[in-house]
Order: C-alpha cells, then structure tokens, then sequence
C-alpha cells in the first residue's frame, strides 16, 4: 500500500491539477474543441503515471489511492477523466502486468513524462460486447508481425503514440457460428459472460507504435458528449509491429484484455463518483441561490427530494468503488489466489454498473433542480448529463455487466452465453 504522506502529496497533486483545469476545461466544452492543455498540465503535477511504479517513473500509487484520485478528476468531467482510463488505467496498466522487462523500460518511463501517450484498441466496428467477432488479424513474418484490421470508438486513439491491440492469428479458423466451424468451448476465461470458444484462446496482445508503417488514425468528433476528448478510430493496413512488441504470451490475448477491463471499470466507476459529487455540490448550491414562489428553492421539499437522492447515489457509489478498488489491492498482492481474483473482478463489475447508473440519474436530478439552466452547456449538470451517458456502455455496457453479475449468482453452467 501507498505511504500516507506519498498518498497525501499525490492527491493534493490531483486537486492543484483539477483546480487549473477546471477554467480551461469549461471554455473547452462551450467552444467543442479538444483541450490540448490537459496534457501539460497533467505533466506538470506528474500524474501521468500514478499508479506506475517508481522504478519506472511513476507514483507508486495502490489502487485506492489511484481511485480517490480519479473520482476528484471526475469531478471535471468524464472527458477528462476518460484520458486518464485511457492513458494509464488501461494503457499503461497492461503493460505493467503483462510486458516484459524490455516493454516496460521502453514505454512506462516515457508514458509518465508524456513522451508517450497511451490507449487499447480492442472495440471494432462489428465487434464490441463480443470480442470473439474481433476481425483484426496478425501474421509473423521474418522479423516482424503484420496486422490487419481497424479499430473504432478507441479513446485516445488519435492522440497515442502506442496503443495496446488485440488480434487473432490470420490463420485461424472460421469463428464460431460460421457454417462448418465447430465450437468447443474451452475453460471460463476468467470473465463470465464475456466469451468463450475457439477463438478465445488464440487472440494475442500487441503494444502498436503509431507511427508505424501502415497504421493511420481518424478522429470522431460526431458525439453526443465528451467534445473535449479524443476519441478516434484507426487502421492497420500491413502495420508492420517488432517481434518484441507481443504483449504477454501468443494466445493471451483474452485474457490480457479482461484482466485490463478490470482496472478499467473501476476507473470508470470512480470517475463516475466524481460526476455524482459535482452535480451534488453545484444542486446544493443553485438551490440555495435560487428563489421561486418568495423563497429560495432549497426550502421545496421536492428540491430536497432530488439532494437526498443524489447524496444516496453518492454514498452508495463511494462504498461500492471502495471496495472494488480494495479488493484489487488484495487479488495483486496475491496473484496466484484464483478467488480473490474472482472477487476483484466482480467487485469492479458491480462498481461500474452501479456508479455509472448513479451517474446518469445524479445529473439528470441535477439538472432537473436548474430548470431551464439545467438544459444549456454553459452550466455544469448539464455537461455532465451528455457525458457521463457513455460510462453505461464502454468498459463493459450495462447488460454485460448485468449477466456477469447474474453468471456469479447462478453458477458458470447459466451463462448467457455458453
């Protein structure tokens, strides 16, 4: 676990980041532009590598500290703590657990001073719950892999320099489903109702350079909420990748991939807690200010309705968030127990649906108690309500994470999708 004075200097690090962005931030979203400042100044507190461990430039921080610090981010914005997921939670992330020395060396150090930015490609065009319908491929040639494929709604994906990609080997057989394929599923991967198959066990995982020959990226700023965030999809057309750039073992992909979704959900459901406790502070005080009917609105009892909602949603999250984030802590001080890893990875599960749904329904309150303010994007709850709608999707959507849960419930033998 992280020192507390360490933990103490992080998190202040976090509120003087916050404290700057905020201003910036705000004239970002009104003007729908990406905020480029994010990065400098996330460079100038050092928190671009707060988890990643000193040795490698980072923090060093645990994963409740990590936590604690994204949902002060959230309080920002989902788009700018969407960078953070992006760039660390399941960025730098796998390649902490799973890269090899030489990985680690070449893109952990520069990840934390901002050389690199980071992001996982994993979601395609026709693949997005489903992994196993992934069309991205790779081939070993002499010296290197090629890959082939394009992935879509990537966070980050435009701004990266290396991007962590999944891919089946150009040689497999048809997928499951498709006449004359055969489907022998294999072990629970780990991730109940996720996926199992043929193909589950031969994905891989790769760190990609973007400047490489043959990848190229477009940004997709059509979208309902997070105008100041990258969000891009890219291409690998012959993208030649080194050797060395396979991420863990060929044929780990799978389990790469679900690993780094739990770091991620949880980064998500924190930064949901940040959203419910903006929205609270900013309804706590327009009521106040606010007069209708001769007094200000916070002495309506359906106004204090909404607040008594909203601090419940609040509550609720933190716990769950808590006691996701510990109990990661606890599976990665003890790798080789299969229960705690288990439990961290249903723990992150019922985190993120929870906080994520909390979310959405603290801002919709919250704008409810602005009234007409509430419906314009010059005012805080408003913002957050477009944003914060796509924490029910990526990262796991609400009705994967729904049958997840009802899978640990049931027994393995009840899930949807076997």
């Amino acid at each position: 676990m992280m020192q507390a004075a360490a933990q103490r200097q992080l998190l202040a690090d976090v509120e003087a980041f916050c404290q700057e962005i905020r201003p910036i931030e705000e004239l970002c979203y009104v003007e729908h532009r990406f905020n480029d400042q994010l990065l400098p100044l996330a460079l100038k507190h050092n928190i671009l590598g707060m988890p990643v461990p000193e040795a490698y430039g980072g923090r060093g921080a645990d994963t409740v500290t990590y936590a604690l610090a994204l949902a002060r981010i959230g309080r920002e914005g989902t788009g700018v703590r969407t960078f953070f997921s992006g760039h660390t939670s399941i960025g730098e992330y796998p390649i902490m657990t799973w890269g090899n020395e030489g990985q680690k060396k070449r893109y952990l150090p520069a990840a934390c001073k901002g050389e690199k930015i980071l992001a996982f490609g994993l979601t395609e065009p026709e693949a997005g719950s489903n992994p196993l319908e992934m069309q991205t491929t790779y081939e070993k040639r002499t010296d290197h892999y090629v890959l082939n494929g394009v992935k879509y709604l990537i966070s980050n994906g435009g701004i990266a320099h290396a991007i962590v990609a999944f891919a089946y080997p150009s040689d497999m057989p048809p997928s499951p489903g498709t006449p004359g394929a055969t489907r022998t599923p294999p072990p629970s991967p780990g991730s109940p109702g996720e996926g199992s198959g043929v193909r589950a066990r031969r994905m891989s995982a790769f760190i990609i350079d973007t400047n490489a020959h043959g990848f190229a990226s477009e940004d997709l700023t059509a979208k309902m909420g997070m105008p100041t965030a990258n969000t891009a999809m890219f291409e690998m057309n012959e993208c030649q990748v080194p050797l060395n750039n396979m991420l863990g073992a060929e044929g780990d992909g799978f389990r790469i991939a679900m690993g780094t979704l739990v770091s991620g959900r949880i980064s998500v459901a924190a930064g949901c807690l940040g959203v419910i406790e903006d929205c609270l502070a900013e309804a706590i005080s327009y009521a106040k200010e606010r007069r209708q009917h001769g007094k200000a609105i916070a002495k309506h009892q359906l106004i204090q309705e909404h607040l008594a909602a909203i601090e419940m949603a609040r509550a609720a999250s933190e716990a769950m968030v808590l006691r996701a984030a510990y109990a990661k802590d606890a599976s990665a001080a003890e790798t080789s127990n299969a229960d705690l890893k288990v439990q961290a990875d249903l723990f992150a599960a019922q985190a993120k649906l929870f906080a994520a749904n909390a979310a959405w329904d603290a801002a919709d309150r919250a704008v409810q108690i602005y009234g007409g303010r509430g419906y314009s994007t010059l005012y805080r709850p408003g913002r957050h309500l477009m944003d914060v709608r796509v924490c029910r999707i990526y990262e796991g959507t609400d009705e994967i994470l729904k049958l997840k849960i009802a899978a640990s419930l049931l027994g393995k033998e009840y899930e949807a999708f076997k």
